[in-house]
């Protein structure tokens, strides 16, 4: 056995990971959750879940579906990277307790909340941009508390790095372009 291997992190079964929450909870920790793409993780990201560990003991983190991510981000090229591998990325992050798989969005991109329901933590944490009111009113019935995080880097995001890299290969080709 590799003792270097987190994907045991990783559980995709909402009732197998509420079982396991459940557990945690009876021994009184307290439980973050949050969602998120996390495709082409960066600083932004692990700034990011670095405060939702903060907010508790234990943290979830949901990893969007590609076919999630496809219809909310209304691009056929994105995820860049795979679902099972930014699920397993995110399970070697140390203040990542566990990471769960959410594929339950509907066709016009809004989100369910089967995960919330499943695992009732005391805390789930968003970006303000992420939700519109109505789903963090939703959001509140079934989490103790929302939290509310910033973006946690100014220069730096998965749309960001996609479109420098596009515009410096386009200026590459075009400067070894022989016209």
């Amino acid at each position: 056995m590799d003792k270097f291997d987190m994907t045991y992190k990783v559980v995709k079964d909402y009732k197998r990971l509420a079982e396991i929450i459940n557990a945690y909870k009876t021994l009184g920790k307290k439980v973050v959750c949050t969602i998120g793409s996390w495709d082409m993780l960066h600083i932004g990201h692990l700034r990011y879940l670095h405060k939702a560990k903060n907010e508790g003991d234990i943290l979830v983190v949901g990893a969007d579906s590609d076919k999630a991510i496809k219809i909310y981000k209304n691009n056929p090229l994105r995820p860049v990277i795979p679902e099972d591998e930014r699920m397993e990325m995110l399970s070697y992050q140390n203040f990542v307790d566990y990471v769960t798989l959410v594929d339950d969005v509907s066709g016009k991109g809004e989100w369910q909340m089967g995960l919330l329901e499943a695992i009732e933590p005391d805390v789930f944490v968003a970006i303000k941009e992420s939700y519109p009111k109505s789903q963090q009113l939703e959001i509140k019935k079934l989490c103790g508390k929302l939290k509310i995080l910033k973006r946690q880097a100014e220069k730096t995001s998965t749309t960001l790095i996609i479109e420098r890299t596009f515009k410096k290969r386009l200026e590459y080709v075009l400067s070894n372009a022989k016209l």
